[in-house]
């Protein structure tokens, strides 16, 4: 794992993010989000995406207690704001783990809710509307965080208090290095670049569907085009309109 210079290990969302937030890099395309049952299409630099990265990690760390260590559970689909809630749960140094009953805290889409009440987290649930607008979800039970109403009240930099041990577990019990690691492999084996636009219908629900999807796209500093709910005729129009050079699917 790169380290910064005064020897502190780089947190995996600083070494993903760091080598794309400066340069030419700063300014492209970073994630091209679309959702084909909404019509919702949005695009984030990687400058935007380390920013909601930052709100993110604040408020799992200001609001929620998530330190290095801290396992939390995910039940969200493929969606830039879930690359968001990764990036920012890396920052703090959180592993992220499969079952909702193996997290501390549970962060899940609305209609999961009742799902990730049912795993009794220890720290809580933090709900996510995954509305393009930013609204809440309506109607959240006593004690669940609406992410879409807090996290836009947290800073868009983020300073860990202390240093994440590059051993420390990031994803399914694999360590900070090893996830880098295999995030670079993976890239490689795809034939990812930092040049390639890749157009991707991937969950990342699966290790292997969030290493090739997201991580490796990541680690090659290459730019995603993430499709939800795709439309078979429309992807093609959207790979040219795209103007993707690497296509990842089922």
């Amino acid at each position: 794992m790169r380290r910064l210079t005064y020897g502190e290990p780089v947190t995996l969302t600083a070494a993903l993010l760091d080598p794309l937030r400066s340069g030419a890099a700063a300014a492209r395309p970073l994630i091209t989000f679309y959702d084909d049952a909404t019509g919702e299409r949005i695009e984030l630099s990687a400058v935007t995406t380390a920013n909601w990265a930052a709100k993110t990690a604040n408020l799992l760390r200001d609001e929620c207690d998530v330190e290095p260590g801290t396992p939390v559970a995910l039940l969200l689909p493929a969606h830039w704001q879930t690359a968001a809630v990764m990036l920012g749960a890396w920052w703090c140094g959180a592993e992220i783990v499969a079952a909702p009953e193996d997290g501390e805290w549970v962060l899940c889409d609305a209609d999961r809710i009742d799902l990730a009440l049912a795993a009794e987290p220890a720290g809580g649930v933090v709900a996510l509307s995954l509305d393009a607008f930013g609204k809440g979800v309506p109607g959240l039970p006593s004690g669940v965080i609406d992410f879409a109403t807090e996290v836009r009240l947290h800073g868009d930099d983020f300073v860990p208090w202390s240093p994440v041990p590059d051993d420390t577990p990031a994803l399914a019990g694999a360590t900070v290095t090893d996830v880098f690691a295999d995030a670079r492999a993976r890239a490689t084996a795809l034939g990812l670049t930092a040049s390639d636009r890749v157009l991707s219908t991937l969950e990342w629900t699966s290790p292997d569907g969030l290493g090739d999807g997201l991580l490796a796209v990541l680690a090659a500093g290459a730019s995603l085009v993430q499709v939800r709910n795709p439309a078979p005729d429309a992807l093609e129009r959207k790979a040219q309109t795209e103007r993707a050079t690497k296509r990842l699917h089922p």
